[in-house]
């Protein structure tokens, strides 16, 4: 996907080690359609070399104020006024001291300096040893730097080249790369609170067996991600599924149809929108097993019986919250067949305002889906594309109908 088709950005490159995982961003950011500048400190080069990031920027590295490339001898200016944004990664407490003193007696920080702060975001992806991370002279530039503007993109915990382990190492090449475009995208539901439900359910009929179906999660943790992008709060309640989470959501794994009826229930006192994606099973058995259920020799199956598991969109959209407007539903119906009928119906079943409709044999464990958006108004599709961009375009259409006040 291109998501950062027609953005430039100057990729900062300060002294450490993360500087390894710099290549794999660069990388990953023109496979995403952005153009890259790659700056680099003095202290950078002791690192990785200026010539691996020109193979990968496909730009002439810049390290020095001096450089005669640039007509006017103002790469400081050039550099920056050409930029849709500045990312600094790594960036070490050494910069992160600079760029709060104001330093600029090198390029990067020049350039930082010399940055039009109203239209070129400074977005920074700290890297440092553990106990500097935790240094309250760090912290203390942390929270200036972000109070003169500059955007903090988080750091990860776990093994640090030192051989310690915990807080400050740098965020990983993907994960940066999902905060950077994630950055870029409108922020439709700034302010709001959005909770989605994603997977299947697994209904256990003994300790081994189970009931479940074949949704992969993808288009609700889509979804998820598109809503965090566009600036929600979100919670992600999630059946069985391997689907990393999105960068910046909270999820809750669940396992039954009850088990996420209680979270949602739970968590949708606080949400504004609600959006249920998950493939519940409409059905559990009546009875669970307690040892697992074998064979007698018989050639029988055993006779089982099951019981209606609760609807968990019906439940919330009959809510006092929902019933009030503080509480904006959207539905989800998986067919095989007859979508628009099934899916209208069902809208006007479950009485909310949007229902989306798709086949489920046609989208479960796929990256690509088409979508029908069934409101009061009629039926419009939006036709096949990524789950990604899918999910942007259904959070747009959300945003669009909710009430205009401000949420409570």
């Amino acid at each position: 996907m291109q998501d950062l088709s027609g953005k430039h950005i100057v990729l900062g490159l300060t002294g450490g080690i993360a500087c390894y995982k710099s290549a794999e961003l660069c990388r990953l950011l023109t496979k995403a359609g952005a153009t890259v500048q790659v700056v680099m400190t003095e202290a950078a080069e002791q690192f990785i070399t200026p010539v691996t990031m020109q193979a990968l920027s496909g730009r002439p590295v810049y390290g020095s104020q001096w450089d005669a490339r640039e007509a006017n001898n103002m790469p400081h200016i050039n550099l920056s006024r050409e930029a849709d944004a500045i990312v600094l990664a790594p960036c070490s407490a050494d910069f992160i001291a600079r760029l709060v003193q104001g330093r600029a007696d090198e390029l990067l920080s020049l350039l930082c300096l010399a940055r039009p702060a109203e239209r070129v975001p400074l977005l920074i992806a700290p890297a440092m040893n553990r106990e500097m991370w935790s240094h309250p002279a760090t912290q203390r530039n942390l929270a200036q730097v972000q109070a003169d503007g500059a955007i903090a993109l988080g750091v990860g915990t776990g093994d640090q080249a030192c051989g310690e382990t915990g807080d400050g190492r740098m965020l990983e090449p993907i994960q940066l790369l999902e905060d950077i475009v994630a950055h870029f995208q409108p922020k439709l539901l700034a302010g709001q609170h959005v909770l989605v439900t994603a997977g299947p359910t697994f209904e256990a009929l003994d300790p081994i067996r189970g009931i479940t179906n074949h949704s992969s999660g993808k288009m609700g943790f889509a979804i998820a991600r598109a809503a965090r992008e566009a600036g929600a709060e979100v919670t992600l309640i999630a059946g069985p599924v391997s689907q990393p989470t999105p960068r910046g959501v909270g999820r809750i794994d669940v396992l039954s149809a009850q088990e996420m009826l209680e979270s949602a229930v739970d968590r949708a006192q606080s949400a504004t929108v609600f959006v249920a994606t998950a493939a519940v099973a409409d059905w559990r058995p009546a009875s669970h097993s307690e040892q697992k259920i074998k064979k007698d020799g018989s050639g029988q199956p055993p006779v089982l019986h099951f019981v209606e598991n609760p609807d968990i969109l019906a439940t919330l959209a009959k809510s006092q919250r929902a019933q009030s407007g503080a509480l904006f539903c959207v539905g989800f119906a998986a067919e095989s067949e007859n979508l628009v009928a099934h899916a209208s119906a069902k809208r006007e079943r479950k009485g909310i305002p949007l229902l989306v409709g798709n086949i489920g044999p046609l989208t479960f464990g796929q990256d690509h889906n088409s979508l029908l958006l069934v409101d009061a108004n009629g039926v419009r599709e939006l036709p096949r594309a990524t789950k990604l961009v899918l999910a942007r375009q259904l959070v747009a259409e959300i945003a669009a109908r909710l009430p205009t006040r401000s949420p409570p």
